[in-house]
């Protein structure tokens, strides 16, 4: 495990609007990679569905492949290689079978090497107040295990977009050792407004880690409408770089001492304790007073 007293490094969040082509989307994402590079970024992270935003099933799975098929990921590996940087896919939609996907996430090292894998645990499965309807689990299979990973900055644990609102999973990264939350989204709008900012700053704030959070933004091909603004977050929960609705590129200087310095302020990672449930007793109890023996 990484010590986390390595120097700081420059984080790049990169904001896209994935449409439907695959091929589109991966030349999107080359481009702004290349230019956080460019900026001095050291690691850079995509957004939730990096490939391809599509909700119809017969559409999704005639486009995406196998993960060793992926041209995508075959194509982010080598440009983490050329560019001598941690990419960081936020997830791709990976074929499984003919009919279910993982909506996968990939840590790409430095030498283009495939480091770590997560795939999204929690499937947002909801009915809207304004019409819109997901059922993520229809078309993708649901991951079962937690993911950390060390850079050379201390380490770094891996979710995606809707595992935001279950703080139990981002504890138990902050507790195996995460000094950093990867949070690559794909926020709608309306739950975006109402929600986005606070909770990506409460797990930053609850577990004295680094967010961050790349984004997809604006109005898709398909119709759906995400709400964009990429964000980091430091262990005090202080914004440190926001984006807006456009593609383009987030950086921010990271300085792994941070979390050091802001556990010790609230040690409540080491405050935790287990405790137990005492449900309601399905029938009353009643007490009767009894004379003490003279």
């Amino acid at each position: 495990m990484s010590s986390g007293k390595a120097s700081t490094f420059t984080a790049g969040l990169i904001q896209m609007r994935s449409g439907l082509n695959p091929q589109a989307n991966l030349a999107v994402a080359v481009r702004l990679i290349e230019e956080a590079k460019a900026q001095g970024a050291d690691y850079v992270l995509t957004p939730e569905m990096t490939n391809i935003l599509e909700v119809k099933r017969e559409r999704l799975f005639a486009a995406i492949v196998a993960e060793e098929s992926d041209v995508s990921l075959a194509t982010f590996r080598e440009l983490a290689r050329r560019l001598g940087i941690f990419v960081h896919v936020g997830s791709l939609a990976i074929k499984l079978l003919p009919d279910k996907a993982a909506n996968r996430s990939f840590l790409i090292d430095r030498q283009g090497e495939i480091v770590a894998r997560y795939d999204k645990i929690h499937m947002f499965d909801v009915d809207l107040a304004n019409g819109e309807s997901y059922r993520e689990s229809r078309s993708y299979r649901p991951g079962e295990i937690a993911v950390v990973a060390d850079l050379p900055w201390g380490r770094l644990g891996l979710t995606v977009c809707y595992d935001l609102r279950f703080p139990a999973l981002y504890r138990a990264l902050a507790e195996a050792g995460s000094s950093f939350l990867a949070i690559p989204s794909a926020f709608t709008r309306q739950t975006g407004e109402a929600h986005w900012h606070v909770l990506n700053r409460a797990r930053a704030i609850e577990n004295g880690s680094f967010v961050l959070a790349a984004a997809q933004g604006g109005k898709h091909e398909n119709g759906r409408e995400t709400f964009g603004h990429s964000l980091v977050v430091d262990p005090w929960g202080r914004i440190l770089a926001e984006g807006g609705t456009e593609p383009g590129v987030v950086l921010a200087s990271i300085d792994p001492a941070e979390v050091a310095a802001a556990r010790a302020k609230i040690p409540s990672l080491q405050h935790g304790r287990r405790f137990e449930i005492i449900e309601p007793m399905a029938e009353p109890v009643h007490l009767h007073a009894v004379r003490a023996p003279s």
